[in-house]
Order: C-alpha cells, then structure tokens, then sequence
C-alpha cells in the first residue's frame, strides 16, 4: 500500500518540545511503531516523531484526527508542547495540544488557500511564547491569500517561524513529503531511536516515567517525596496513638490513612528504584 490517497501525499510529523529522552516514556504510550529522532541542539529541547505505519488508513478515520489524537495523548501529563503536522490531497494543517488545554489549530487547502481562524494563529503564538510582533506578523501572513503560496509551502513557513524556538527539522523530514519518505528519511537520522509497543508491563512503567517527569514527579519520587512520605507516617502514628488514648475512631482512622500513605510512598519510590 502505498502513502497517497487521492493525487497528492499524505504524511504527518508530530514535533515535540522536548528532548528524545523526554519524549519517550509518553511516545510508548501511543502503542504505535514510531520513530523519535532530535530535532534540534541539547539546549533547544525537540524531538521530531515519524509515524512507522500509516494509522489513517488502516483504521478509515482522515490523517488530522488521527494526528490530533496522538499530540492530545502525549501533551497530558507533561509540561511540554505537541505540534501535530499533517498533510493530505486536499488540505494541510497543524495542531498543538499542550496539558489539558483545549487544542488549537489551522488548516489550508491543498492550494494553500487559509480556512482557519486568525483568533487560532493568536493563541498558537502565545501557548508557544513566541514573540507578538516579529513572529505574529509572520504567522499573520501564513493566513492571508498567496497565489504562490501551497499547502506545503504554509507548513514550511510554519516550521521557519518555530526555527526561532531552536526547531531544526532533521534532512529528508519535510512537511509535503509521502509518509514513505519520511520513514525512510528518519531512519537514517543519527540519534533516531524505534518506539514500539512492547506490552502492558512496559507501558504501565513508561506511563509513570512520564507522571514522575512532570510537575509532580519531585512529590511521587526522589529526596521530597521520600521526605513527605516520611513525614506522612510519623505524623499518621502520633495522630492514630492520640486517637486511640481519645476513644476517637475518626481521629485513629485518619491516623491510620496517613500511615498507609507513607508507607506507600516509601515503597514505591524503593520499588521504582530497583527497576
């Protein structure tokens, strides 16, 4: 089978505000064959995923739902953006999921004619930090007519904007390119790593390797969480002892809450060490 349905191409990239090392614990999560490459120096912090397979024709739905739902899944739970670039016969467009936000994005014709929102291009330019006039009046322009400007042609100028955020797409990885190409491109990329499914054991951890990289990881484990889980259950023993000389069983019970707490934090962050 090959990657174009109708005259033109159809592909997609998902870019990534982070490192590959970042970016891996939430990919496994897509149980999907990908590819992770760096997409751009250790201090810009992207990473750039190559789908392996091609979802949107396997499973019927178009390649923008499919592309939105994967960035919607690895943008929650990491303090990181996901932009979804995806491309069809028809049209050309892009997504940015970030938390539990609501997704916002813009599409073209395949002519490049604009048919999304100028309000959308706003909000994608703050939620990145990009600057609100030199960059703004750049995506600006990507939404008024060009006679000379394709669908390609809006995505290539979507990716210069975010080149000022120190995104550099590795060689051969294009927007407007056969999802054939894209894969054959990754593959040969130094540093390109493949992210498979590998089974629910390996997902459970991968799904905690991305709780703890997130806000709350200092909490759940590590020296803080080992501090609070012990704090936990010398406060949970002191408060259950006081409720039991009371005769008050919801003080005791409340004792006994703490205590559990506590010891289920110091296990887990043992546990979590030993695997």
């Amino acid at each position: 089978m090959n990657a174009t349905s109708g005259p033109g191409p159809v592909g997609a990239l998902l870019l990534c505000g982070a490192e590959p090392e970042a970016v891996r614990p939430a990919a496994h999560l897509l149980r999907e064959r990908l590819l992770l490459s760096p997409a751009g120096g250790s201090a810009d912090g992207w990473s750039v995923v190559v789908p392996e397979g091609k979802p949107w024709l396997d499973g019927g739905e178009p390649v923008d739902r499919v592309l939105a739902g994967w960035a919607t899944a690895l943008a929650v739970g990491v303090t990181w953006p996901v932009l979804a670039l995806w491309w069809d016969a028809d049209r050309a467009g892009f997504t940015l999921a970030s938390g539990f936000r609501r997704q916002v994005g813009y599409e073209w014709l395949a002519d490049g004619t604009p048919v999304g929102e100028d309000e959308a291009m706003r909000t994608f330019a703050a939620r990145l930090g990009l600057d609100p006039v030199l960059d703004m009046d750049s995506l600006a322009a990507l939404t008024r007519p060009d006679p000379d400007a394709d669908g390609r042609a809006r995505l290539l100028g979507l990716i210069a904007v975010l080149s000022r955020l120190g995104l550099a797409l590795p060689p051969g990885l294009t927007p407007g390119e056969p999802a054939d190409r894209l894969r054959e491109a990754a593959r040969v990329q130094p540093g390109t790593e493949s992210v498979e499914w590998s089974g629910w054991r390996d997902a459970v951890r991968a799904e905690l390797d991305v709780v703890e990289s997130g806000p709350v990881g200092p909490w759940v484990r590590g020296p803080r969480a080992r501090l609070l889980s012990g704090a936990q259950l010398a406060a949970g023993v002191s408060l259950a002892l006081w409720g039991l000389r009371r005769r008050s069983g919801g003080w005791a019970f409340a004792g006994g809450v703490l205590v559990a707490q506590g010891a289920l934090g110091l296990a887990y962050d043992r546990l979590r060490a030993r695997a």
